[in-house]
C-alpha cells in the first residue's frame, strides 16, 4: 500500500421505522498493508433466519479475506479471493440450513469489497447495492439481481416503473438457498475524495441517487451516513437500513 493513501471509514445500520428485527449485518476492517474491506449483507427468511443467515455471512466473509489476504495481490488474485471468500459463506449458510430444519430457506444479499492501491474491487449478489461518489455525484456500480432489473435489461420496464414495481423485491440470487452461488465483479480506480458507499435497499428504496451524491457535501462520514439513514427514513422507513462508506 502506498504511503501517500489515506482511507477513511465507517458504517452504521438502522432498524427503520417499520420492521420489528434488523436482519441487516455489515462489517469492514483494514489489512496489515493498510488495504481495507467492507462487507454489508440483507438477510432474508423472516422467522426463517434472516438475521442467522447475514450474521453468518458477514463473520465468513470477514475472518476469510483477513485470514487469506496478501499484500501485492493482483487482480485476478483479488477477484478469486472475493468469490472464493463470498463461496465459503454461501456454504455455511447453506449447510446452516439443512441442519435445522428452523432455518431452511434462509438467504442473505451480500456486498463486498476490498480497496487496495487506489483501486475498488467488488463482488456481489442479491440487490444490495455499491456506488461511487464523485464530485457530489453517485453512480450505481452494481446491477440488481432481481426479477424486476431482468424485467428492465429486457425491455419490459423503465427504471422509473422499476422503482415501483409491485414484485421488486423477489430476488434472482441469494447466498444460502442453493450449494453454490455466482458472484458478479466490478474493479475500477478510485480518485482523491471519491466514496465508495456499500447498502442494502433499505436505503435505495427510499433515497434517490441524486441524494447519495448532494449529502456528501461537507460531511464527515459519521454525518454523511447519518443523514442517508435519515433521509431514508424520511422518506418512509420501510425496512431496515445499512450503509459503509470510505473516503478515499
Amino acid at each position: 500500500m502506498r504511503r501517500d493513501i489515506t482511507l477513511e471509514l465507517y458504517g452504521k445500520t438502522d432498524i427503520g421505522l417499520i420492521r420489528n428485527t434488523n436482519q441487516d449485518a455489515f462489517r469492514f476492517g483494514s489489512f496489515e498493508d493498510g488495504a481495507i474491506w467492507m462487507v454489508v449483507c440483507d438477510g432474508m427468511g423472516g422467522a426463517n433466519g434472516g438475521d442467522v443467515a447475514s450474521d453468518i455471512a458477514v463473520k465468513s466473509v470477514s475472518c476469510e479475506l483477513v485470514s487469506a489476504y496478501c499484500a501485492g495481490m493482483d487482480t485476478a488474485a483479488l477477484q478469486g479471493l472475493l468469490a472464493s471468500t463470498i463461496g465459503k459463506a454461501n456454504a455455511s449458510i447453506f449447510a446452516a440450513s439443512q441442519e435445522n430444519k428452523t432455518l431452511r430457506g434462509m438467504g442473505t444479499t451480500i456486498v463486498a469489497a476490498v480497496v487496495v492501491n487506489g483501486s475498488y474491487y467488488i463482488a456481489y449478489a442479491g440487490d444490495s447495492r455499491a456506488y461511487l461518489v464523485r464530485q457530489g455525484i453517485s453512480r450505481q456500480l452494481t446491477t440488481d439481481h432481481s426479477m424486476v432489473q431482468e424485467m428492465v435489461d429486457n425491455g419490459d420496464l423503465t427504471e422509473q416503473e422499476a422503482k415501483f414495481h409491485p414484485h421488486k423485491n423477489i430476488i434472482t440470487r441469494v447466498l444460502g438457498v442453493n450449494p453454490d452461488i455466482k458472484v458478479d465483479y466490478r474493479e475500477a480506480c478510485l480518485e482523491s475524495g471519491d466514496i465508495l458507499l456499500l447498502c442494502t435497499d433499505g436505503l435505495t428504496n427510499y433515497v434517490d441517487e441524486e441524494i447519495m451524491g448532494s449529502e456528501c457535501d461537507g460531511k464527515t462520514l459519521e454525518e454523511y451516513c447519518n443523514a442517508l439513514i435519515e433521509s431514508a427514513k424520511n422518506g418512509g422507513g420501510g425496512d431496515n437500513i445499512t450503509v459503509v462508506a470510505m473516503r478515499f
